[in-house]
C-alpha cells in the first residue's frame, strides 16, 4: 500500500528529498507521471502521488519519508492495497 500523508504535517520537506520515487509533492504543486500533469491533491501540505509511490521497495527495507518525518505523518494508506510484487513492478516501471 503507498504512503499518504496526514494533516498533521508541519510542511518541513524532509520527505521529499528522501523519496526514490520523486513522488512527494508541496501542497498546490501539480505533480507529474510519464510527461502528464495531474493536479495537487493537496493544497495545506505535501502529499504522495499514490501512482508514483512503491514504499521503497526495490531501494530501501522500509519507506525512507515515514522514516524521517519528525511528525509521523508519514502513513501507510490502508485503502491501497498493494503486493510487494506489485510494488516492485511499480518501481520497474517508473525507472524504465
Amino acid at each position: 500500500m503507498p504512503i499518504k500523508i496526514i494533516d498533521d504535517c508541519i510542511s518541513c520537506g524532509a520527505c521529499q528529498a528522501e523519496c526514490p520515487n520523486d513522488a512527494i509533492y508541496e501542497g498546490g504543486v501539480d505533480w507529474e507521471l510519464k510527461g502528464e500533469t495531474h493536479p495537487a491533491k493537496s493544497d495545506d501540505h505535501f502529499y504522495v502521488a499514490t501512482d508514483k509511490c512503491t514504499e521503497c521497495v526495490g531501494f530501501f527495507d522500509e519507506p525512507q519519508c515515514a522514516s524521517v518525518c519528525p511528525t509521523d505523518s508519514c502513513q501507510k494508506d490502508e485503502s491501497v492495497q498493494m503486493s510487494h510484487d506489485e510494488l516492485m513492478a511499480r518501481k520497474v516501471a517508473l525507472h524504465s
